[in-house]
């Protein structure tokens, strides 16, 4: 008679695997971590063992010793579905997203119906920026399972991400109906804002907040949406709530710093830059520094900055560049020491063609479609629209943006072999970070301004007011001063470019620019867009 096969060859004991369990189901993560480890030096080769001590070592946090047992676990049950699936919710907690990818990949390989998987699949996409495969596995997690709001959610981020506002829009409100939460309507307001929709945008961020009436983002929002509509004591309110309730909200902080610095309050406006430390903040401190003629500060500010490299602050080139002139000195930062230099004025000939049916239909769209205005203070006797333009979507904003995509890159190749990064550092794959129309009437202008956070600007005109011959009505003035900087003296360069219709020009985002007021009697119209490098 054959002996008994040992224990260790058949699988542990059901009663010593259901004592793993029963910690497990009481939270005794740490006896479940040490039972199931016992066990295991009795029966390595036992998956649900890995498997209960990788989710023992996930629940206290020790993910480098989950994944490894999850992924031994996967390697002794290849077909387990759900042991892939352990594998790569684990590694995408540890940020190992292309493994993660893969084990969600074989997971719903093998469960074409784990709604969850395809859901986790597509997050991780999303995160790796591969946007379409992401809405791929997210639209096959709503289909099997309609009601899961997060992942309606989560495709409305990716659809939004894509630049589809209206396919945004339509899975955020998705999920709401299915479970109302502040955090999806932010999301909302955020589609609804970038659409221009305004007023619809604080509508859902009010009730955001009356869901949750301490959500700091929600108040920052709605301070940013108000700003856009010109209501600065409303938006200077919504800002304070949001830094109430957490007075090291970076954006709260900075975006307060923004409305501070706009009303001259430069030393409260330096302190909540500070306490941001967000995006820009040095560039806003070192500005309110000069503005105030603060030069020692100012320039002990700089130094650390020009010793840092490279130089692809557009905003940080305007401070120094003019800093430099106004002392005789030569500009230390290499951003774009000449950018009238890089001023190109030229035309597109579907715009510039009599009787353009593009210019036309652009016209008709901008006077039309329903897009909200936003305030601004450097604008006088015109509206100026909300949300990005080339994002909407009407055919004419979009063939447009194509057209001048078509400028851009042969402006890049213009530029490719000059000694600055302005040029070297060039976004690779020209987006629109933002775009908008600009529509004056009579005594309209714009005065002088940069675009910060852009790294190329331009504009595109689609009419203009009649010009007397010699005259400046209606151009665009170039500088590398201007927005009231305290001058030493006048001797700074300027250029006047006197646009037609169909005209394209562009320039370094560092360029200081304006409008001349006109006295005809007619509307000047014209789309202006920001490109920025990526994140």
């Amino acid at each position: 008679m054959q002996r008994p096969a040992p224990r260790s060859a058949r699988g542990p004991h059901p009663a010593e695997v259901n004592a793993v369990l029963a910690h497990c189901q009481a939270g005794r993560w740490p006896e479940a971590e040490t039972a199931a480890a016992r066990l295991l030096k009795s029966h390595p080769q036992d998956a649900a063992l890995h498997n209960l001590h990788g989710t023992a070592c996930s629940e206290q946090h020790k993910l480098d010793a989950a994944a490894a047992s999850f992924r031994r676990a996967a390697a002794l049950a290849p077909q387990s579905a759900e042991l892939l699936f352990n594998l790569a919710a684990t590694c995408g907690r540890l940020g190992r997203l292309d493994e993660a990818v893969a084990a969600y990949r074989r997971s719903v390989a093998l469960k074409p119906d784990f709604a969850v998987a395809h859901y986790n699949l597509g997050t991780a996409l999303k995160d790796l920026q591969q946007l379409d495969e992401a809405v791929t596995s997210l639209r096959r997690a709503v289909a099997l399972q309609p009601g899961y709001a997060a992942a309606h959610a989560n495709l409305g981020a990716v659809r939004q991400a894509q630049g589809h506002l209206d396919d945004a829009i339509a899975c955020y409100r998705a999920a709401l109906a299915i479970t109302p939460t502040a955090r999806a309507h932010l999301s909302l307001a955020s589609a609804l804002r970038a659409h221009g929709l305004l007023d619809a945008a604080a509508a859902s961020l009010r009730d955001a907040l009356a869901l949750d009436p301490a959500y700091a983002d929600a108040h920052n929002n709605l301070g940013e949406t108000l700003w856009d509509q010109g209501r600065v004591d409303d938006a200077l309110a919504s800002y304070r709530a949001a830094h109430r309730l957490d007075p090291a909200h970076p954006e709260a902080n900075h975006n307060l710093g923004v409305l501070l610095q706009a009303a001259g309050q430069w030393g409260d406006a330096i302190a909540c830059f500070e306490r941001s430390q967000l995006r820009d903040w040095q560039e806003r401190r070192l500005y309110c520094l000069y503005k105030t003629e603060r030069y020692a500060e100012f320039r002990a500010a700089l130094a650390p900055m020009l010793s840092a490299s490279p130089h692809r602050s557009p905003f940080l080139a305007t401070l120094s560049a003019h800093h430099a002139a106004n002392f005789a000195e030569p500009d230390p930062y290499g951003f774009c020491r000449t950018p009238l230099d890089f001023v190109q004025h030229a035309r597109i000939d579907a715009l510039a063609a009599p009787g353009s049916a593009l210019v036309t239909e652009l016209l008709r769209d901008i006077e039309h479609a329903e897009i909200a205005e936003r305030k601004q203070g450097r604008l006088h006797h015109g509206i100026q629209s909300a949300g990005n333009l080339f994002k909407r979507p009407e055919d004419s904003f979009r063939r447009l943006a194509a057209l001048i995509g078509q400028a851009v890159v042969a402006y890049r190749a213009k530029w490719a072999g000059a000694d600055c990064e302005y040029a070297r550092a060039f976004p690779a794959d020209p987006v629109f970070s933002s775009s908008w129309y600009v529509k004056m009437r009579q005594g309209g202008h714009l005065t002088s301004h940069i675009h910060e956070t852009g790294w190329l600007s331009g504009v595109v005109y689609l009419a203009l007011p009649p010009r007397a011959e010699g005259s400046d009505d209606g151009c665009i003035e170039f500088s590398t001063d201007g927005d009231g900087y305290p001058r030493r003296h006048e001797h700074f360069p300027r250029r006047v470019l006197a646009p037609q219709v169909g005209d394209l020009v562009l320039f370094p985002s560092s360029l200081f620019h304006r409008t001349l007021p006109f006295r005809a009697d007619a509307d000047r119209v014209c789309i202006a867009f920001d490109i920025a490098p990526g994140p």
